[in-house]
């Protein structure tokens, strides 16, 4: 397992490095949010869920979508807009879907994605299932009416839904100092008598241990659970909006032990060596350059299929 998780984590950052290579080529167009140093919560998270299970993501949702589907090729294609991406070509980088996998979709609303997720969780208890919900945000989300409003009626009906604020210090530009008048999204939790843990986000072995805990708690039937993971976006906003943020903090969360890759690298020297390290480095590689020539030789949705799909009966 430790293998696997870290290989999956390996997968996000390589896509994403990729990615934003090909972005700056001109190689494919639109606001693309990189999900650099924050692989953990993704990985975590999704380790701990089934194909029935829902994600609903955010903006910043290709980790999201490659944890919970392990798809790269339908997620490249997905970015070039070819028919063969998971949403046809017709979403790009912030609305991919995968309902087989049970992901939901990227959202480009800020705290957009947490009263969909709501009504999941209602539809798998109204239906007696065993599935569960999760939404991730940020903490600028947090702060929407639609959080506190989901959140009220996910304790008042103990719906099956985990709530993953992603406490990554930036709501786009804006520091968590000066939008959020509290940083412990724990005591928002409170408020409803919602469970919650706060943790290290770019440590995945705490991730997968809160995750364990808030899945059981909720397929139990306990009603709802709010992980407040604490992490840093590493990359700037997204590709088409300067960083200003200073650099000796950037310089600070970009030091090895913040980093979610070697931190549990370091946990398992002996399960995680050079060699083997290499070895997942040359996998995930040529996996996601196989993606990249699948995406490029893939064609271009039809307009007269886009008109007859979605044509207004």
């Amino acid at each position: 397992m430790i293998k696997k998780y870290y290989k999956r984590m390996l997968t996000i950052r390589y896509f994403e490095e990729r990615i934003k290579q090909m972005y700056r080529g001109g190689e494919f167009f639109g606001a693309i949010h990189l999900y650099i140093g924050q692989e953990a919560i993704a990985v975590g998270l999704c380790s701990q869920l089934s194909d029935n299970d829902y994600v609903f993501s955010t903006h910043r949702g290709h980790g999201h979508y490659l944890a919970k589907t392990h798809d790269t090729k339908g997620a490249i294609a997905e970015l070039f807009g070819k028919e063969t991406g998971c949403s046809h070509g017709y979403g790009g980088s912030m609305h991919m879907f995968n309902p087989l996998k049970g992901f939901m979709g990227g959202n480009g609303i800020v705290g957009g994605g947490i009263p969909l997720a709501l009504g999941a969780a209602f539809s798998a208890q109204y239906r007696g299932t065993n599935e569960v919900s999760v939404v991730f945000f940020g903490e600028g989300a947090s702060n929407q009416g639609t959080f506190h409003e989901s959140l009220n009626l996910a304790a008042l009906k103990k719906l099956p839904l985990i709530a993953v604020c992603e406490n990554n210090r930036y709501a786009a530009t804006t520091p968590v100092a000066l939008s959020t008048s509290d940083e412990d999204i724990t005591k928002r939790a409170d408020a409803y008598g919602i469970k919650s843990l706060s943790v290290n986000g770019n440590d995945l072995t705490e991730v997968i241990a809160a995750a364990k805990k808030a899945v059981k708690h909720v397929r139990s039937g306990n009603g709802p659970f709010l992980l407040d993971c604490k992490t840093y976006r590493v990359e700037p906003h997204c590709g088409i909006i300067a960083d200003k943020r200073p650099e000796d903090e950037l310089a600070q969360w970009q030091k090895p032990e913040n980093d979610p890759l070697n931190c549990y690298q370091a946990q398992h020297p002996k399960e995680l060596n050079s060699a083997t390290v290499a070895a997942l480095e040359t996998d995930v590689k040529y996996e996601i350059e196989e993606a990249v020539e699948f995406a490029r030789a893939s064609s271009f949705p039809k307009v007269e299929n886009f008109i007859k799909e979605f044509a207004v009966q």
